[in-house]
């Protein structure tokens, strides 16, 4: 379990373990989430659309399914280059 506490600013910080599944890095944005069961939900915005722009570069001649797309995204963020 990770725990972190609030600061009287409402700052908190993100302990390490979790920062690094996540990929996080300073100046990186997340999108926060209020729950209707009362829970938060964070999601890292670590992504820009330019950055990941041409990921699928060299198949613009074939067809590719929904499926093929996110299995070649996924392939790519786990290889870094995402």
């Amino acid at each position: 379990m990770s725990i972190s506490t609030l600061t009287s600013k409402g700052q908190v910080t993100i302990p390490k373990d979790l920062r690094d599944r996540l990929r996080l890095r300073s100046g990186d944005r997340l999108d926060f989430r209020a729950e209707e069961d009362g829970s938060i939900r964070i999601f890292p915005i670590t992504r820009k659309v330019s950055e990941v722009f041409g990921v699928l570069s060299g198949k613009a001649a074939q067809s590719l399914s929904e499926e093929d797309i996110n299995s070649r995204l996924r392939r790519a963020f786990r290889e870094g280059k995402l």
